[in-house]
Parts: C-alpha cells; sequence; structure tokens
C-alpha cells in the first residue's frame, strides 16, 4: 500500500490491521502530539482497561510542517534502539508492541499515567532518589552492550552500519556544535543576552574546545546512544507502588559517544538547578549529576567482566571512564549554550517571570563546562563551578 500519513479516524481499522487490537468495539482515539517532530495517538476501549499508543513519524518536522521536510526512517533508528535497549534494560523503555517500517509508525504502551520530567521539575517537584541514577544506569546498561566491550566485533561492524543516520547528525552536528557559535537565522535568545551571545561568537578558545568536541561526535562511534536524552525524554511515575522511569523517543540514535548522552542529561539537570534556584524552591537538584554518574560508573564496572574482548583490562576501563566524564562535561556545556542562544529553548527558563538572570548563569556555566572540561576532574569540582558564579 506504502506509505500514509495516519490521521484519527485511521488508527481503529489499523490497529486492527496490523493485529494490535482485537476487541469487539472500536477504540477511542484522540491524538496527543507534544513534541517537535512526530504525531502520536492514545487508543482505549470505553472502559480505559486496555490502551495503546501509536507514534508516526512524519515526512517533515511536525511543528513545522512541509517547508522543513525530514525523511520519516528517523523511526528506522527508533525501532532498534528500543530493540537494543530491551535486551539489557527493558524496565527502563516503554513496552513496544510492533514497528511497522513501511508506515514509519510504532504501537507501545500507553504511559500517560506517567509525568514528562521536565514537567514536573518545572512544577516544582524534585527528582527523588531514584530518577538520575536509573537514567545513569540506563545509559551505562545501554552503551555497554552495544559498545566494542559488550558486542563482539562483527556484530558491531553489522550495528554501525545499520545506524548510520547522516540526516539527524548533522542536525545535531549543525544546531549543537555549530551554529550557537556563528550568525545564524536558527538562533535567538532573549533580550537581556546581547553581550552574552556576541561574546561566546568571539570566544576563540570556546570555539575551538566547542570544534573539538564536534569532532569527537562525528568521528567516535563507542556505542549506540538514546541521541537525545533529556528531561523531556523521560517518564517517571509509580506503578504498584513501586517507583517508575521510562526513556522513550531515541530517535536520533545512532553510534557515537557515551558522554553525549550523559552530557545531555547532565545539560538539563543543571539548567532545572538555575531555574529552581531564581523560584527560590531549590531542593535535591544539586545531587542529581553526582547521583546519575555514580550509577552510570557503578553499573559499567559491573557489566565489565562480562567483556567480550578481555584485551581491555582493569587499568584501561579507568582511563575509558575518566574520557568519558570528560566528554561528557563538554557535551553538557555545548547543550546548556544552544538551549539558550541557540535553537529549541528550554521551558525550564522560558516560562520564569525574568529568564535573563538564570538564563546568563546558566550560559557561563555551559562555558566553564565546556573550556575547563579536562579540569572539573568530579561531581564536586562541577558542584564548585556552579558556586563560582555567585
Amino acid at each position: 500500500m506504502g506509505y500514509r500519513i495516519l490521521e484519527t479516524d485511521d488508527i481503529p481499522a489499523y490497529l486492527r490491521e496490523r493485529g494490535h487490537w482485537d476487541e469487539t468495539a472500536d477504540p477511542q482515539v484522540r491524538e496527543v502530539s507534544d513534541g517537535n517532530m512526530n504525531r502520536v495517538f492514545l487508543a482505549s476501549n470505553a472502559d480505559g482497561t486496555r490502551s495503546l499508543a501509536l507514534k508516526q513519524a512524519l515526512p517533515w518536522v511536525r511543528v513545522a510542517g512541509p517547508s522543513w521536510p525530514m525523511n520519516p526512517d528517523r523511526a528506522d533508528a527508533e525501532a532498534r534502539a528500543y530493540e537494543q535497549v530491551a535486551r539489557v534494560a527493558p524496565d527502563k523503555i516503554p513496552a513496544i508492541h510492533g514497528y511497522d517500517p513501511e508506515n514509519y509508525a510504532l504501537v507501545m504502551e500507553d504511559m500517560s499515567d506517567l509525568e514528562v520530567l521536565r514537567t514536573l521539575l518545572n512544577e516544582g517537584t524534585p527528582y527523588g532518589p531514584h530518577t538520575s541514577a536509573r537514567t545513569g544506569e540506563f545509559v551505562a546498561q545501554f552503551s555497554f552492550a552495544t559498545s566494542d566491550f559488550g558486542m563482539a566485533s562483527a556484530d558491531r561492524k553489522t550495528l554501525i552500519a545499520a545506524s548510520v543516520s547522516p540526516e539527524l547528525c548533522k542536525i545535531t552536528e549543525d544546531v549543537v556544535l555549530s551554529e550557537p557559535y556563528i550568525e545564524h537565522e536558527h538562533n535567538h535568545w532573549h533580550e537581556g543576552l546581547d553581550d552574552l551571545a556576541r561574546e561566546f561568537r568571539a570566544d576563540t578558545r570556546l570555539r575551538t574546545e566547542v570544534a573539538d568536541l564536534r569532532h569527537t561526535f562525528m568521528t567516535s562511534a563507542q556505542a549506540l546512544l538514546h541521541g537525545d536524552l533529556h528531561t523531556g525524554s523521560i517518564m517517571v511515575g509509580e506503578r504498584e507502588g513501586a517507583p517508575v522511569i521510562r526513556v522513550f523517543d531515541p530517535e536520533f540514535s545512532f553510534v557515537g559517544p557515551i558522554g553525549y548522552d550523559l552530557g545531555l542529561y547532565w545539560a538539563n539537570v543543571l539548567v532545572s538547578e538555575e531555574r529552581a534556584r531564581a523560584l527560590g524552591s531549590l531542593s535535591d537538584h544539586a545531587d542529581q549529576l553526582r547521583l546519575s554518574w555514580e550509577a552510570f560508573e557503578t553499573e559499567f564496572r559491573r557489566l565489565w567482566p562480562t567483556r567480550v574482548d578481555t584485551f581491555f583490562d582493569d587499568a584501561y576501563l579507568d582511563r575509558f571512564l575518566r574520557k568519558v566524564w570528560t566528554e561528557s562535561i563538554g557535551y553538557a556545556g555545548t547543550e546548556i549554550i544552544r538551549r539558550i542562544i541557540g535553537f529549541a529553548h528550554l521551558t525550564d527558563l522560558t516560562t520564569l517571570p525574568d529568564p535573563v538572570p538564570a538564563s546568563r548563569r546558566t550560559l557561563l556555566l555551559g562555558r566553564e563546562l565546556v573550556v575547563r572540561r579536562e579540569e572539573l576532574t568530579s561531581p564536586q569540582a562541577v558542584r564548585d563551578a556552579v558556586a563560582s558564579l555567585g
């Protein structure tokens, strides 16, 4: 039949055709699209005892429409990432019921009983003791399993070949790791940040360090990544009295440097802290980078004895983890900067009564993380850098 863009009225028949709905009555369907890229529908029976989510990649960026074309095969990358994660961390992603590559559509568990982490944080809810630790574990489990430590060499080469995503990687290379440091139509910022935006574009040291991180992003194929791991791609809540985390939307998934996933999450952690500071509502924000790193490192070390290539000894593991830490700090800085003077700003800051003071502090922190990443060798060193901003 070929690719077709699904509308709300199409969903009941589609789910039946694909074998996902066998109840007598058609499901009730509503569109709940919220992100920048795709359409999402929820389908449920009349009494709400059964429900599914369907996500379809459009041939353009949803919020821009046909004026910004985008290959829908990004859904292939998302399905591939879910398949890999399901082998090692099925408790941290939504259950996937099926993928239709012809229509670039995923059918998965309905997560409407959970909340997007960013939404909760913006409302003043603390992270709690589990969220960042489980996010760190997720990165460790996913990255180890898809690295040369956790996967046979031939299988890794096949994974790398299948996971090449030039279009989506180019977006990151440009939007995150280039455009904020040049004059570009995508860039925008709040009034009151003109001087810092100008200084960052003229900052030779900053640009050189970002160039180094950009080149690493382009050339380092350490593991399969989520590729867009932030507080808006994590859902949290409770089920049967136990805390639940679900990492979703890995459509930017590609094989790259492990530190990129950690860095994106840390950038969001640090921005959420600045929001809380501005509102006088700081709670457990300062612990989150440490908790996620400690969980990542602990889980990666726990998995280390299972590595398939034993040539890499324990001394090499120490060196490797130091490199991951340093790159993570740098990528956190680049993500902070692009979220304030580049493209796609964060509601953590934009919804503040006066976004400028917190944005200035956070921008300056972003620069520190990029240019001093070799010096900031521990979570405490990062805390000191935050404190130095006054």
